[in-house]
C-alpha cells in the first residue's frame, strides 16, 4: 500500500513539474511525462504495474472529454459540424480500410476483420494529444475542427472495432453495421442530452459552490455508464452532456458556480492528461518483453508501425484535401447567399419590412406570423450572415490543411483500445498492441514534437494593425452592446446623503439586474455568432467578476 502512495505522489509532482519545465525546455509536456513514464517503466514495482485499459477507455476518459466540449465554443463547433462529422466518420472508416488490407498483406495469420480492427484501434486521433495543437498560435478554426473531430470520432472507431472483432465469428453485414453505428450514436446522444439538462436543473438549485462542482464530476460517468451497459458510445454521450452543459450553464449557474466549476475542473484535467500520458510510457517495457516472449520481431513490428503512420496520414492527407475543396465551393455559394441575407435583414430591420414578412409567412401554409416566429426567423439571417462573415474572416487553405492532417495525433486511446483484444481470441496479440502503442507513440513524438516549427512556418505573415484594428472594432461593438442593453433596465432614484439599508438593497439589486440584462445580450450575441468566441468569453468573464464583487458585498452596517 505504501508503495501505490508513494507512486501516486510522484506522478503528481512530475505531472507538475513536467507542466512547468516542458515549455522552458522547448518539449511539449505531454511528451515529457511519456519519456518519463518510459524511464519509469525499469524501475522494479513499477514495471510490474499491470494498467487496465477499462480504466482509461471508462475511467479517464469520460470527465475528460466532458472538460473538453464544456469549454468548446458552441457556435464555432455548430458552423465546423459539417467537416468534424466527415473526419469523425468517414475519414476513421476510410483510414480502418485501407490499414486493414495493409495489415491482412504483412501480417502472416491476421485476416482482414482483425487488421480492420487494428486499423479502427489506429485511425481516431486523441483528444488529450491534440491538445497539444492548443499551444501553438494557430488559427482557431483549425482548432475548433481538431477539437470537435477528436471528441467524436472515438465513437466511431470502438463501433467499428466491435464490428470488426464480430466479423471473425459471423458474416459480416454492411446494414447490420450501419444500424449498430446508428443505434450507439443516437443512443449516446438522447441519454447524453437528458443528463446535461438534469445536470443543469439539479445544480442551478444548489447553491454552495463547492457541492456544485462535486456534483458536476458524476455527470460524465452518469451520462456514459449507463449508455455502456446498453452497448452505446459511452463517450459519445459525456461528450454530448458536456456541450449541453457548455452551452445552458452560463444561463442557468451563478457566476460562484461556474468560477468554482472552471478552476478545479482545470486542476482535474491537468491530472487525468498528465495521468493518460505516464501510463502510455509505464506500458512500453512490458509490451517489449510480451512480443519478446512470444519469439517475434520487436524490430518487424516497429517497421509495420512506422509504415502504417505514414499511411493513416496519407488518407487523411487524400481526405483533407477533398475537404477543402468542398469548402471552397461553399464559400463561393456563401458569397451569392450573403446577397440575399442582407436584403432580408434590411428589410426586416424596418416597420413596413417586418409587416410585410408577416403577411408572407402567413400565406405559407403551417406558418403563422407571430411576433415570435419573426424573432426566429431574424436570428436566423443574422446567424447566417455572421455565419458567413466567420468563413470569409478565417478561410481554410493549403496551409491550414496542412496543420489539420500534421496536427491529428494518436495518444493514450489508441494504446488502451489496442490491449481490449482477447488475449485468447486474437491473433499474434502482443504484436497487435506493440504496433498500436509505437504508432502512438511516434504520432506523439514525430508530430507532436514538431506541430510548433511547422505552425510557425505554414502560418502566413499577419497584419498586426488591422488585426488591432478588428479587435478594437470588435470590443466598441461589444461596449456599445452592454451599454444599450444596460439601459434597458429602469434605474432606481439616484442615492443622497448617507444610504439606508433600504436603498443600498435598492441600487444592489439594479446593479445585478443591468449585469443579468448585459449577460442575456451577450449569450444571445453568442448564439447568433455576432461575436468572436473569445472576445465574448472575455466579456461574460468581467461580468461574472462584477457580479461576483458585487454580491458579496454587504450591507452599510455590515461594512461597520
Amino acid at each position: 500500500m505504501t508503495e501505490v502512495l508513494v507512486v501516486i505522489v510522484l506522478a503528481f509532482l512530475v505531472i507538475a513539474a513536467s507542466t512547468v519545465l516542458g515549455p522552458r525546455l522547448g518539449v511539449a509536456s505531454p511528451l515529457l511525462l511519456v519519456a518519463i513514464g518510459i524511464a519509469a517503466s525499469f524501475v522494479p514495482f513499477v514495471g510490474a504495474a499491470h494498467i487496465e485499459p477499462e480504466w482509461i477507455l471508462e475511467g479517464l476518459l469520460p470527465p475528460l472529454l466532458y472538460a473538453s466540449a464544456v469549454s468548446m465554443p458552441a457556435m464555432n463547433f455548430r458552423r465546423e459540424f459539417g467537416a468534424i462529422g466527415g473526419l469523425s466518420v468517414l475519414l476513421v472508416i476510410g483510414s480502418a480500410l485501407v490499414l486493414g488490407l495493409f495489415f491482412m498483406l504483412v501480417l502472416p495469420g491476421v485476416g482482414f476483420a482483425w487488421g480492420v480492427a487494428l486499423g479502427a484501434i489506429i485511425s481516431p486521433t486523441d483528444a488529450v494529444a491534440t491538445s497539444i495543437i492548443k499551444r501553438t498560435p494557430v488559427s482557431k478554426r483549425v482548432v475548433a475542427i481538431l477539437d470537435g473531430e477528436s471528441l467524436l470520432n472515438d465513437a466511431t472507431a470502438l463501433v467499428l472495432l466491435r464490428t470488426a472483432i464480430v466479423a471473425v465469428a459471423a458474416s459480416f453485414s454492411f446494414w447490420g453495421t450501419v444500424g449498430t453505428f446508428a443505434y450507439s450514436v443516437v443512443i449516446a446522444v438522447v441519454v447524453g442530452f437528458v443528463v446535461g439538462r438534469l445536470n443543469l436543473i439539479v445544480r442551478k438549485r444548489v447553491t454552495d459552490p463547492t457541492v456544485n462542482t462535486v456534483i458536476s464530476f458524476a455527470v460524465p460517468f452518469v451520462a456514459s455508464v449507463p449508455v455502456t451497459l446498453m452497448y452505446g458510445s459511452g463517450l459519445v454521450a459525456a461528450v454530448v452532456a458536456g456541450l449541453i452543459t457548455g452551452i445552458r450553464a452560463p444561463r442557468d449557474l451563478s457566476p460562484q458556480n461556474r468560477l468554482s466549476d472552471s478552476q478545479n475542473w482545470r486542476t482535474v484535467e491537468l491530472l487525468l492528461e498528465g495521468i493518460v500520458f505516464l501510463t502510455m510510457g509505464v506500458q512500453l517495457k512490458s509490451i517489449v518483453e510480451n512480443v519478446q516472449r512470444d519469439h517475434q520481431g520487436v524490430w518487424a513490428a516497429v517497421l509495420i508501425a512506422v509504415i502504417a503512420l505514414a499511411l493513416v496520414l496519407l488518407v487523411r492527407a487524400i481526405y483533407v484535401s477533398g475537404l477543402l475543396g468542398v469548402l471552397s465551393r461553399s464559400r463561393a455559394r456563401n458569397a451569392q447567399l450573403e446577397t440575399r441575407l442582407q436584403a432580408m435583414h434590411e428589410r426586416i430591420g424596418t416597420p413596413e419590412g417586418r409587416q410585410k414578412t408577416v403577411e408572407r409567412m402567413n400565406a405559407r401554409p403551417g406558418i403563422r406570423g407571430t411576433q415570435e416566429n419573426l424573432e426566429r426567423f431574424a436570428a436566423r439571417i443574422t446567424r447566417g450572415l455572421a455565419d458567413i462573415e466567420y468563413f470569409r474572416r478565417q478561410p481554410l487553405g493549403w496551409r491550414e490543411g496542412t496543420i489539420v492532417v500534421w496536427a491529428g495525433m494518436r495518444g493514450a486511446v489508441t494504446v488502451a483500445a489496442a490491449q481490449t483484444l482477447s488475449a485468447d481470441d486474437t491473433p499474434d496479440r502482443s504484436v497487435l498492441v506493440l504496433i498500436a502503442f509505437v504508432v502512438a507513440a511516434l504520432s506523439l513524438s514525430v508530430q507532436g514534437g514538431t506541430i510548433g516549427p511547422v505552425v510557425r512556418w505554414l502560418s502566413p505573415k499577419t497584419d498586426q494593425a488591422a488585426v488591432d484594428e478588428q479587435n478594437a472594432s470588435e470590443r466598441t461593438s461589444i461596449m456599445e452592446l452592454l451599454r444599450t442593453s444596460g439601459e434597458t433596465v429602469p434605474a432606481p432614484p439616484e442615492l443622497t446623503g448617507d444610504p439606508t439599508p433600504e436603498q443600498f438593497m435598492q441600487q444592489k439589486r439594479y446593479r445585478l439586474a443591468v449585469l443579468n440584462a448585459q449577460r442575456a445580450a451577450l449569450l444571445d450575441a453568442r448564439d447568433n455568432g455576432t461575436f468572436d468566441a473569445d472576445a465574448l468569453a472575455n466579456g461574460l468573464a468581467n461580468l461574472d467578476a462584477s457580479q461576483i464583487a458585487i454580491e458579496m458585498r454587504g450591507e452599510p452596517a455590515d461594512a461597520e
